[in-house]
């Protein structure tokens, strides 16, 4: 869906797949080997999948060509971090991906109306279809300096960790499979999306899901989304609702027209209101004026201020309530200042466009999917850990399609900054390399070789 299409219609896509979720669910039981007692089974049955696929010969030699390929992954990561990709403007890297992924041996290799581009590995078949994604675009603007600095196992450069590496690692992960002949009863879809960031709002698999050609094919979905050990499992899509609040006047003289309305009190005293909204710590609601704009000069009336503004909830109901204080606050702000000061030129008025929305739910610890993340944590000495997270996982978890957002590996930090950085350092980066992989592997049906 993009930005200028009501969530409505997005929404109204969600009856038409409930048929299709339940023939998902014993596609995926049978992926697993588990039956029709899929939900009652003990977390060391999932344990004992994860174990068999670690086991497997195919398993192995895919670790060790990975292991033979480091340096061509850092090399990858550097090629991608150096193509801009900034919001609304993934083009250049998205060609540049698309070429890349047809020569890792995918077929159908595409790229749709909305910019994203993909490809299928096939399976045997008898498996569900499984998508796997990372994003392709940054939240730097246009001519910002992405040329990649190394010191030793450091490499910095803008969007290096968020989200480029991942698409790094898919690449590695597809050609290890096919040297080591690794077989799944799944199709597999790769895909390097557009428009997570910031307000591109999900743009890329939100038209993935609700016009893509996949988009009532698509059982289960992985995102590959940052730097990290491969411990954590986002299981919970955090909602979120973003507004720009124009608000209008007159205008004039600072000092020939003092007295008449004016837009920045009016904004000011939105955003006071705005600031002191009462929220709960559990379930997690948070909101907050990022940007601010407007006037034309020290000495003139504006005839226009403007704010944009997050708001955030684990909870659907929270955010609602939230959003109804929001067109609240506005309208008693708006009234506010007209009563206040003279309206003979006009009055106050608001413009509320809405920028961003994004669904919330989750996928339950205990599903498959976020269970076998588990068992592939364990099984790699580490401890799970669960959380939530505004990821392009939000759309399918919304619309009830098992979904989880995971490390692509390594170390990182200062996501989002100038000097975001990551660790190539060979062991942890191929950590959580190895934990994505045995994860997909299980859930979209290994034949061990």
């Amino acid at each position: 869906m993009k930005d200028t299409e009501s969530p409505a219609a997005f929404l109204a896509i969600i009856p038409s797949m409930q048929t299709r979720l339940i023939s998902t669910v014993a596609a995926l039981a049978v992926a697993l080997g588990l039956g029709a007692a899929l939900g009652a089974q003990a977390t060391n049955t999932y344990d004992a999948t994860i174990a068999k696929v670690r086991a497997s010969e195919g398993f192995q030699k895919a670790l060790a060509i990975l292991d033979r390929d480091h340096d061509r992954l850092i090399e990858e990561i550097i090629t991608l971090t150096e193509i801009p990709a900034p919001p609304f403007k993934e083009d250049q890297r998205a060609k540049q991906y698309l070429e890349m992924l047809r020569a890792s041996g995918l077929t159908d290799v595409e790229q749709d109306d909305e910019g994203n581009v993909m490809g299928l590995r096939r399976g045997t078949g008898g498996g569900p279809l499984i998508a796997v994604a990372a994003h392709l675009d940054t939240v730097f603007p246009e001519g910002t300096d992405v040329k990649v600095k190394r010191e030793d196992m450091r490499l910095s450069a803008p969007g290096i960790g968020d989200d480029t590496r991942s698409l790094a690692v898919l690449l590695a992960m597809i050609r290890a499979m096919n040297e080591a002949n690794v077989r799944t009863q799944s199709d597999i879809l790769f895909i390097g999306n557009v428009g997570e960031e910031g307000q591109g709002d999900l743009r890329g698999v939100k038209y993935l899901f609700g016009k893509g050609k996949y988009k009532d094919r698509i059982a289960m979905f992985i995102s590959v989304d940052g730097a990290g050990g491969g411990a954590d499992i986002t299981h919970g899509g955090v909602g979120s609702r973003r507004y720009r609040i124009t608000f209008k006047g007159p205008g004039g003289h600072s000092y020939g027209a003092f007295g008449l309305v004016s837009p920045a009190f009016a904004m000011s005293g939105a955003m006071q209101k705005f600031g002191k909204l009462t929220v709960p710590d559990k379930p997690k609601t948070t909101y907050s004026v990022g940007v601010v704009g407007g006037g034309t000069s020290v000495n003139s009336i504006p005839f226009e201020t403007w704010m944009e503004l997050d708001m955030r909830s684990e909870s659907p109901a929270e955010l609602k309530k939230l959003d109804e204080s929001l067109m609240s606050l506005i309208n008693e702000a708006v009234q506010e200042e007209n009563k206040a000061r003279s309206t003979a030129q006009g009055a106050i008025t608001a413009d509320i466009t809405l920028i961003g929305d994004r669904p919330s739910g989750q996928t339950p610890i205990n599903s498959a999917i976020v269970e076998v993340a588990a068992a592939s944590i364990r099984a790699a000495g580490g401890r799970p850990t669960y959380s939530w997270s505004s990821t392009d996982s939000n759309i399918p978890i919304s619309l009830g399609i098992p979904a989880i957002t995971v490390d692509s590996g390594g170390r990182g930090g200062r996501a989002h900054a100038l000097d975001e950085w990551i660790s190539v350092d060979k062991v942890p980066s191929l950590r959580g390399i190895e934990i994505a992989l045995a994860t997909l592997l299980a859930l979209a049906g290994f034949a061990p070789i």
